[in-house]
């Protein structure tokens, strides 16, 4: 009488563990690692970080902006969710500038 054999795992159970060949699509090495995204002209992008500023940086001075533009502009006639939004970016600014002055 012959036996039957049935297995579901493979005849070797082995794999090569070398993180060089690993898909590295989308992996991250080193300290700082700043993903531009799906940008169309990622020279550009790289371009401003290097000349401008971080996006960090950019940011902040567009909320400084922003705040002094909402100080000297008449904001009446707003919806309660326009109103929101501002109250929430400038709340947002006060935590920023808190965090800045803890840092420095």
């Amino acid at each position: 009488m012959k036996s039957m054999q049935f297995s579901l795992a493979p005849d070797q159970l082995w794999q090569a563990i070398n993180p060089w060949t690993f898909n590295l699509n989308g992996a991250k090495f080193g300290f700082i690692n700043v993903d531009l995204g799906a940008t169309p002209r990622p020279d550009i992008e790289q371009a401003v970080l290097d000349e401008v500023g971080s996006y960090g940086r950019q940011l902040g001075r567009i909320g400084d902006a922003l705040e002094v533009l909402m100080k000297h502009v008449k904001l009446e006639g707003l919806t309660e969710k326009e109103q929101d939004a501002l109250d929430i970016l400038q709340g947002q600014i006060a935590e920023v500038r808190k965090v800045k002055a803890r840092t420095v």
